[in-house]
């Protein structure tokens, strides 16, 4: 049964923001960017058995200028932060990152003057993955995650509304040296 069988008269109904959601999530082109041992299970994900391509993601781009989503997979050094950095300017809008890994995400058990600590201090990252290394169901899972969160983003002033509503909340949010555990 298709999608002609369930409709009434053969019109289809969305709005622009879901039409653009729609086609952003379903074509992602991640860059080809691999920092440790994160990476190898990232190209597991590429390979037959996983098969990104279900995914929307066909090939990993070599270059920058064509990639939309960059998987930062594993740690990276205070030497390679520039770099992190300068490939992600060079992305094409809108980009995304997903940190891939307990290395990215918070510099793992690399506490030292040579790992930064957290490539959300070089880049801003839409999507943590813990692991160590994750394994590729658990980033076939993270890049749905981040596919349902594209699918509902907003377009325009209704984007740029939803970014104050964001700061705003973030603003008065209790900080984290201020929260207390559970006592027991």
């Amino acid at each position: 049964m298709g999608l002609e069988e369930k409709l009434p008269s053969g019109v289809l109904l969305s709005t622009v923001e879901g039409l653009a959601g729609y086609m952003r999530k379903a074509s992602f082109w991640p860059a080809t960017f691999g920092l440790a041992c994160c990476a190898i299970e990232m190209m597991t994900f590429g390979a037959p058995r996983f098969d990104s391509a279900r995914f929307g993601m066909e090939v990993f781009r070599p270059s920058p200028r064509q990639a939309d989503l960059m998987i930062v997979a594993g740690r990276v050094s205070n030497k390679m932060a520039p770099v992190v950095r300068q490939i992600y300017d060079q992305m094409a809008g809108p980009k995304y990152v997903l940190a891939m890994g307990v290395c990215a995400s918070s510099g793992g058990m690399f506490n030292n003057y040579a790992i930064v600590q957290g490539v959300d201090h070089v880049v801003p990252v839409d999507m943590y993955l813990p692991g160590c290394p994750p394994r590729p169901e658990m980033l076939i899972d993270a890049i749905l995650k981040l596919h349902d969160q594209i699918q509902h983003t907003k377009l325009g002033s209704n984007r740029l509304a939803e970014i104050k509503e964001d700061e705003r909340t973030a603003l008065l949010a209790t900080p984290t040296s201020a929260m207390k555990g559970l006592m027991r």
